[in-house]
């Protein structure tokens, strides 16, 4: 039981991660340090996409899955809501570039957005 609960508690971690790579840099227009945390989620992010790589929070995930028993991610509102989202079954390298450059152009808008705001444009 308790390598469920920590594989639901990692799969909820991987999904504020992508949120955060998403959109964190619209905090960035409250908190002025905010970039110094979101850029490099965002150039993970958009690294792991690219390039196909898998994130260390999946086989985490996974290895818990498998010390407790499951095979897998039956049961939970966790898993049956958020898995299809952060592990969708038609996830080709193809899609996986589309989503990365996806990534890179809501950021591009947000931090354009940031340094208007912060009056570096007239």
């Amino acid at each position: 039981m308790i390598y469920g609960l920590l594989a639901d508690l990692v799969l909820g971690l991987h999904f504020l991660f992508i949120v955060f790579a998403v959109a964190g840099g619209v905090l960035a227009l409250r908190w002025r340090w905010m970039p110094w945390l979101h850029l490099p989620a965002l150039a993970w992010g958009a690294t792991v996409e690219f390039t196909g790589g898998i994130c260390p929070l999946t086989p985490l995930e996974n290895a818990l899955r498998r010390a407790g028993g499951a095979a897998g991610y039956a049961g939970s509102f966790i898993e049956r809501y958020l898995v299809p989202l952060i592990y969708p079954g038609e996830l080709t390298r193809e899609w996986q570039f589309v989503l990365g450059g996806v990534l890179l152009l809501i950021n591009a808008a947000i931090y354009f957005l940031v340094w208007r705001r912060r009056g570096a444009i007239s």
